[in-house]
């Protein structure tokens, strides 16, 4: 029985397919094949920060990393200092 697609008729089908598609989208959002008539509406939000907003925010940010490079003090880990005192003898004949 003989294939009726090899490979690179599969691949041109599927390349064919999405270049059509592509299109398709392309030419919907074209301005020149919608309406004629339009309205364009604008609103401006303009935003803006308090300086003091900026100070706060840099302090909790320098604690925030300082206190990562502390390792938090008390849950840390600590070293305890232990003596060991050892006695030898030897007898000596």
């Amino acid at each position: 029985m003989k294939k009726l697609f090899n490979r690179q008729t599969y691949i041109f089908l599927v390349s064919f397919v999405m270049l059509c598609f592509t299109q398709a989208l392309v030419f919907a959002q074209d301005s020149a094949a919608s309406s004629s008539t339009t309205t364009t509406t604008t609103e401006q939000h303009t935003t803006t920060i308090q300086p003091w907003v900026w100070v706060v925010g840099g302090a909790v940010l320098l604690i925030i990393i300082i206190a990562l490079v502390r390792g938090g003090g008390s849950g840390g880990s600590h070293t305890d200092k232990v003596t060991v005192t050892k006695t030898t003898s030897s007898e000596n004949s």
